[in-house]
C-alpha cells in the first residue's frame, strides 16, 4: 500500500520567527532603557506632566496615551516609584538628552579632591615658613588635602625633636581648621604629616598643644 505525501509545510514555523523577533528587539531595548515608554506603563493613572514640564493633574493611562498621540510625543515614566506614577508628555529622544546633559554638568561641578605636598626644612626660616603656611591655608580652603614633609639632611636626623616642634606649631596655627589625618611620622629622612579640611563648629575648640609621638619605621 502506498501514500501520496504532500511536500512538507514550515509556514507555522516561519511565521512564529517572523513574528517573535521583533518583540525579542524591543524587549532587549525596553530593558536597555531607564524609562519606560507609552504602551509599556502598566498602571491605571498617572500623574501627568505635559511637555513644559507644567502640572496636568492625575488622569487615566488611556487619556494620557490618547494626549500623547495627539501631540506626536511619548508618555515617559520619570518617577515610576510615585503614587500613581509621575509620567511626562515629551519626545524620548529630546528627553534622554536632557537628562545626558544635566548629569554631564553635575559632574563637571564635582569637586576631585588632590593631595599638595608642601615641603619644609628644620631651618626653614620665617618669611618662607609664612609664604608655606598661605599656600596650605588655601589649599585647604579649597578642600585638597595637604602633604606635610619635613625633609633631613645629614645629622638633622639626631634632632627628630625641631622637626615635630615644627609640624606641631603648624597644626596649632592651623588648629579647628584641619583634621590630622596622619600623625607625624619618620619614613626614611622625612617625616611626614597628612591633614586635611577641618568641618566648622560653631563656638570651637582649643586646638590640640601636646605633641603626638613620632612612629618610627619598621
Amino acid at each position: 500500500m502506498s501514500f501520496l505525501l504532500g511536500p512538507p509545510s514550515f509556514e507555522p514555523k516561519d511565521f512564529t520567527i517572523a513574528t517573535t523577533a521583533p518583540n525579542f528587539r524591543d524587549r532587549r531595548h525596553r530593558e536597555e532603557r531607564a524609562h519606560r515608554l507609552n504602551r509599556e506603563i502598566l498602571v491605571p493613572e498617572v500623574r501627568l506632566l505635559g511637555p513644559e514640564g507644567e502640572a496636568i493633574g492625575v488622569v487615566s493611562i488611556q487619556e494620557a496615551l490618547r494626549m500623547a498621540g495627539e501631540l506626536d510625543v511619548d508618555l515617559v515614566e520619570i518617577a515610576a516609584i510615585a503614587k500613581p506614577p509621575v509620567c511626562r508628555l515629551i519626545d524620548y529622544g529630546k528627553f534622554k538628552y536632557a537628562e545626558q546633559k544635566k548629569a554631564a554638568e553635575a559632574k563637571s561641578k564635582q569637586k576631585v579632591i588632590e593631595v599638595k605636598e608642601i615641603k619644609f626644612r628644620p631651618g626653614t626660616d620665617d618669611g618662607d615658613y609664612h609664604i608655606k603656611m598661605r599656600n596650605i591655608r588655601r589649599f585647604l580652603e579649597e578642600g585638597d588635602k595637604c602633604k606635610v614633609t619635613l625633609r633631613f639632611r645629614g645629622r638633622e636626623i639626631t634632632h627628630q625633636e625641631i622637626g615635630l616642634a615644627l609640624l606641631q606649631r603648624i597644626r596649632e596655627e592651623l588648629g579647628d581648621a584641619i583634621v590630622v589625618e596622619q600623625f607625624p611620622k619618620l619614613e626614611g629622612r622625612q617625616m611626614i604629616m597628612m591633614i586635611a579640611p577641618g568641618r566648622k563648629k560653631s563656638g570651637g575648640t582649643k586646638p590640640v598643644s601636646e605633641t603626638a609621638p613620632v612612629a618610627q619605621p619598621a
